[in-house]
């Protein structure tokens, strides 16, 4: 019966006076750190936030989000973290399916969270940039909630083809076990480490590989609240930073940055990729330029996330995801479930310490998503003799826009609440930068009237930024299967939106 939060007060007794987190020029300290968290348990708690509760959290990297992580932590919530980019509308299904006591959101940016809590009744609690501790803080014992291992920490949303976004619920052991794999095994990190924390918190990525990873070396996580090339570089010289992690965007902008060569990166030991496939061409161009290795990994929300990784001993294959991690399997099934042979295509089954419990409150989808113990990932790749994994395709429909999972399914829904629209099918389209581009094919209602332009604009006010589609063009029909079902892959992109 461990709490991850037991991994910040086990650090801070040991490593208390170095620093934990920074933010240009805000720092905390490991004794700091916990003490910011203590006083945020306490203030929930003096809200009524009970163990096995449920806390939203809407803040983006900021001094405020591990202290308020690792505050509802200790107080025994589970933490239902969300994109600050997120429109009230989405923030509200959030915050009804996950049953949440209660929302905190960063202050500047809180308008779309305190909306969205109203309607569902609950309190939203707005805190500053660096100063969650004494805003939420109350007073208390230091001490961590006892969790079962099975016990709730986190409620990651992610949505499929069909129905609504799903919580898919990380364990206490889910999350503790990647990360200690992820810095013992991957990182290889020590309380001198500095760790760049420019992927997003909110994301399992960062969360468990750079805040829970770093928090048990007793290493420095330096935070930059909105990605940029030069400014990364700079902080990277700045901090002394050593290990850097993203996804393949922000290797690309750094690599592309103009004025690259005049920051000083030499402090740089290792760098790790995910959330999307890195073109190795930016690989290769990233280690040359910076003098680094990228290690390339692979993994899910509902994997808590990390599954597979080109591991630091053993041979690197670009353009591979590597091996299974410590305590995961992996394995290529058909439709039926059977393996298929090495070489061939199969979709990517996972069982091991990492693997979700399941959906929050979705039995049936829990059951059909982890049919025999072992999850069924939606990805389609070929292993080599060697074992190493390569991903040829997505199964599921969903797109990668610069790290960030869009699923067409939302989109095509605020298309569809447009008066004029008669069908909707969201696609994506290969960008040189991000990956891929949010697209959308949409055929309106027999004598309705609607340019791409106002469609576009309609969407742009109901998701998240980079969700709405960037192109939008008007089709007479849109193209079907047998049972007269979209179908997405058959849909024709312009010649014009592809280039």
């Amino acid at each position: 019966m461990v709490n991850l939060a037991q991994q910040l007060l086990d650090t801070a007794a040991e490593h208390g006076g170095r620093p934990a987190l920074r933010m240009d020029d805000a720092v905390l300290t490991y004794d700091g750190f916990r003490e910011a968290a203590a006083g945020v348990a306490a203030g929930l708690r003096d809200r009524g936030v009970r163990p096995g509760d449920r806390v939203g959290m809407v803040l983006p990297n900021v001094l405020s989000f591990p202290v308020v992580f690792y505050g509802a932590l200790m107080a025994g919530a589970a933490v239902v973290p969300m994109n600050p980019l997120l429109k009230a509308r989405e923030v509200e299904y959030y915050l009804r399916d996950s049953g949440a006591r209660l929302v905190v959101a960063l202050d500047s940016i809180a308008d779309a969270a305190t909306e969205a809590a109203a309607a569902v009744g609950v309190d939203a609690v707005t805190v500053g940039p660096v100063d969650a501790g004494e805003t939420l803080g109350g007073s208390g014992s230091g001490d961590a909630e006892p969790r079962a291992d099975g016990d709730a920490a986190v409620i990651l949303y992610t949505s499929g083809t069909t129905g609504p976004p799903k919580g898919a619920e990380l364990t206490h052991a889910n999350l503790s076990g990647n990360a200690r794999t992820t810095q013992e095994t991957l990182l290889e990190g020590t309380a001198d480490d500095v760790i760049m924390g420019c992927l997003p918190l909110f994301h399992v990525f960062g969360l468990t590989c750079a805040l829970d990873a770093g928090v048990l070396a007793g290493a420095c996580l330096t935070l930059l609240p909105r990605f940029d090339g030069a400014k990364a570089l700079s902080v990277i010289e700045r901090d002394r930073v050593t290990v850097f992690e993203g996804v393949p965007t922000m290797f690309a902008a750094m690599l592309h940055q103009a004025d690259r060569d005049r920051y000083d990166v030499s402090s740089l030991r290792l760098c790790v990729s995910g959330g999307s496939a890195m073109p190795v061409e930016v690989m290769r161009g990233f280690e040359e330029a910076f003098g680094c290795i990228v290690l390339e990994g692979y993994g899910l929300s509902e994997t808590s996330p990390v599954a597979s990784f080109n591991h630091p001993h053993a041979e690197r294959r670009p353009g591979t995801i590597g091996t299974p991690i410590r305590g995961v399997e992996m394995r290529l099934v058909d439709d039926e479930g059977r393996d298929v042979a090495t070489g061939d295509v199969g979709e990517i089954a996972i069982r091991g310490e990492n693997v979700m419990k399941g959906y929050w409150g979705k039995p049936a989808e829990t059951a059909k998503a982890i049919p025999d113990g072992w999850f069924r990932t939606g990805d389609l790749a070929r292993q080599d003799e060697d074992g190493y994994f390569a991903i040829v395709d997505r199964k599921k429909e969903m797109i990668i826009r610069g790290g960030y999972n869009v699923y067409p399914r939302e989109v095509e829904e605020a298309l569809y609440e447009h008066p004029a629209v008669a069908e909707a099918a969201c696609v994506g389209v290969p960008h040189p930068e991000l990956g891929e581009e949010v697209a959308a094919a949409v055929a309106l209602k027999p004598g309705a009237q609607a340019d791409a332009g106002e469609l576009q604009a309609w969407v742009k006010e109901r998701v998240a930024a980079y969700k709405y589609p960037r192109h939008v063009w008007l089709v007479e029909s849109l193209p079907k299967g047998p049972t007269g079902k979209i179908l997405r892959r058959a849909v024709e992109v312009p010649a014009e939106v592809r280039a």
